[in-house]
């Protein structure tokens, strides 16, 4: 994939890049940016009509499982005898795994990935770690969110990109009302895009109202413009509960959609659109999984398979639909051996996901051994960093060194 260049700084409804900054009050902070300025889908969808990003641009969506996802209950050593002597009361059964490749197979709530792995459209990296593992969550968290493992930074890896890729608020956005660290450059970051209905949904649909009626008198230059913003529009007031017609081709639903869903199904609505934007981030959290586990941790991994599902469908027969890599990950892996209280305790090494159609499918890595362990936990076979130079040079455009300095490890061959 080859990205477009990048255009310049680009003033949207009375929010400029230094407002941005301004308003969030912090300029290249090591913390995650609270109360930052925040843009409503209203703005967004006006940028997609005036400003469309070119179709076969390529754009990354970032998934943060935080708290530590337990990798060998997600991609499954089911032929592995050492996995179940590791975790007996734990383990999952061989038959009720999704068989993959390599003696592997995905959770049984996987089903999505499933099919999506079938289809040649989702890789798993094996080992992936950094040199000398710290298992705070903090720290760890840090080491990733911000690329650099010797030594601590201020500035997120996806923030230094920004800070070298222009200065539009829309190149990057970050889901929900507080902004990740990996958003936040030296002297640039990520606009902030809530997901959640709150005191703000009036104002919102008020926005959403004038965009829309604009939309319906332009030009018919830009009526692909107006039918995708309009689309968008329909189907965030139906998510976000506001009265008013659904669309027509609007599934039946009886339960509430999970956050992540709403959060990729809000990112799948600015991809369609045409939004500026190169990079989104989402997350979930509740992975600390120290005890009840299999319960706990396949709920969960049944949210994010359903906000994957969601983000797949949002995209499927559009134009857009090649253009998206999404990166899955999480601190760190859970130790090898269950604990006393049927769950596993912080380890290191676990695994990426990368889904799209520009991904190599398959399994890539080495697969670290369960017996030869680093005081309890699985050694490193794939340097992070390894992932993100992949997507740098791929999907961003950017040489990997100037992001995340001359020492990073070759891009990983797993991108078309």
């Amino acid at each position: 994939m080859s990205a477009p260049p990048t255009r310049p700084d680009r003033p949207m409804d009375g929010l400029t890049r230094r407002s941005l900054l301004l308003g969030s009050g912090v300029l290249g902070a090591a913390a995650v940016i609270a109360g930052a300025t925040r843009v409503d889908l209203g703005q967004v969808l006006a940028r997609a009509a005036s400003d469309r990003l070119p179709t076969s641009s390529p754009i990354l969506v970032v998934v943060t499982l935080y708290g530590g996802n337990d990798w060998l209950n997600t991609v499954v050593p089911h032929a592995d005898s050492a996995y179940y002597a590791a975790r007996p009361g734990l383990a999952h059964a061989a038959g009720s795994v999704l068989p993959i490749d390599d003696g592997l197979g995905l959770a049984p709530t996987l089903t999505g990935l499933a099919r999506e792995y079938a289809a040649g459209r989702l890789a798993v990296v094996r080992g992936v770690g950094y040199p000398k593992p710290d298992r705070s969550h903090f720290r760890s968290m840090d080491i990733w969110q911000t690329g650099s493992p010797e030594s601590p930074t201020s500035s997120g890896w996806l923030g230094r990109w920004l800070d070298g890729a222009g200065t539009d608020p829309l190149l990057a956005i970050g889901i929900g009302s507080v902004l990740p660290p990996l958003l936040v450059g030296a002297t640039t970051a990520a606009a902030a895009l809530d997901s959640g209905r709150t005191p703000r949904a009036a104002k919102r649909v008020q926005d959403l109202d004038r965009v829309a009626a604009g939309l319906a008198v332009a030009d018919p230059a830009d009526s692909e413009a107006a039918r995708a913003a309009a689309a968008s529009y329909a189907a965030y007031r139906l998510v976000q509960g506001v009265a008013g017609p659904a669309p027509a081709t609007a599934p039946p639903t009886t339960t509430r959609a999970g956050e992540l869903t709403r959060q990729l199904e809000l990112v799948a609505r600015c991809i369609t659109a045409g939004a500026p934007t190169r990079v989104y981030a989402a997350s979930l959290g509740g992975f600390d999984t120290h005890a009840d586990e299999l319960g706990r941790q396949g709920a969960l991994l049944a949210e994010l398979d359903a906000g994957l599902a969601a983000l797949r469908a949002g995209l499927a027969g559009t134009a857009r639909e090649s253009d998206v890599v999404t990166l899955v990950y999480s601190e760190f892996g859970r130790r090898v051996a269950a604990n006393g209280s049927d769950g596993t305790d912080h380890g290191t090494a676990g695994n990426v996901l990368l889904l799209g159609h520009p991904v190599r499918g398959g399994v890539h890595g080495e697969q670290p051994s369960l017996t030869a362990l680093d005081a309890g936990d699985l050694r490193m076979t794939t340097d992070f960093r390894s992932v993100y130079a992949a997507l740098l040079d791929r999907v961003l455009g950017t040489d990997p060194a100037r992001v995340l300095g001359d020492r990073c490890p070759a891009p990983l061959d797993v991108l078309r």
